[in-house]
């Protein structure tokens, strides 16, 4: 097993009105992203806790912002770098 099989297991999980805070602030904070977002992703359906996972890449949190277009995943935002992430 590689060690970055690991970056896909959940880190913690949040909140339905936290994840939807941390999406809205990562999508204000970097231009575009929301445009992006919405090509590559559909809207979640509801759900009352979220997972969210460590971007080892930066450091930040990504957070589920919706379900991938093309792949069987959910897109995810980096709070601190603004990149997506298929998990």
């Amino acid at each position: 097993m590689t060690s970055n099989i690991s970056q896909a297991y959940p880190y913690s999980s949040e909140t339905e009105a936290e994840r939807a805070a941390a999406v809205d602030a990562i999508l204000a904070a970097h231009e575009g992203l929301g445009a992006a977002l919405a090509a590559e992703s559909t809207p979640l359906d509801e759900g009352e806790r979220w997972w969210t996972y460590h971007h080892a890449g930066c450091g930040g949190t990504l957070h589920v912002a919706g379900y991938a277009r093309e792949k069987h995943a959910v897109v995810a935002l980096c709070d601190r770098c603004g990149k997506t992430a298929l998990r």
